[in-house]
């Protein structure tokens, strides 16, 4: 979450909304999150959460996370909480300008928490450190039941 560098202002799609505390976290420090969970009830769940708690700057779906939410691109920030074998092009596409995407890349055991910036030339990347994440599950992440 620090790593995403927030002013409180940015337009923020988290992928993997799971408890929902990692959503009200971003909700507190944002304009407006995007939240996507792949399981129905985990969303339904985190939504009821976030209203009896007073959070209405978030909108949620069910869905396949490394797809992104290309309807309401672009997005000043992404972060993604499950780890992919590699960054899914989708999520680069929908960042906006100066866009930061942070998320876990590597295999199902080990993996490095990655920072991406969009810049006039391309992406810049830098390793923020080790670390262990669920797999994200989806069509440009690791496919249902590997």
């Amino acid at each position: 979450t620090e790593a995403l560098d927030l002013a409180g202002h940015e337009r923020v799609l988290e992928i993997g909304t799971g408890s929902v505390y990692q959503t009200a976290v971003l909700a507190e420090l944002c304009g407006k999150v995007f939240t996507i969970e792949r399981l129905k009830s985990l969303s339904d769940r985190a939504m009821r959460r976030l209203d009896a708690l007073g959070y209405y700057n978030v909108l949620a779906r069910v869905g396949d996370g490394s797809l992104g939410w290309r309807e309401e691109a672009p997005f000043d920030a992404i972060l993604v909480t499950a780890a992919a074998p590699d960054v899914p092009p989708s999520l680069v596409e929908q960042l906006g300008g100066k866009g930061r995407l942070v998320l876990p890349v590597g295999d199902a055991h080990t993996q490095v928490l990655r920072k991406g910036v969009r810049e006039e030339t391309g992406m810049r990347w830098a390793e923020l450190g080790g670390c262990v994440f669920v797999k994200l599950i989806g069509q440009q992440a690791w496919p249902n039941g590997s």
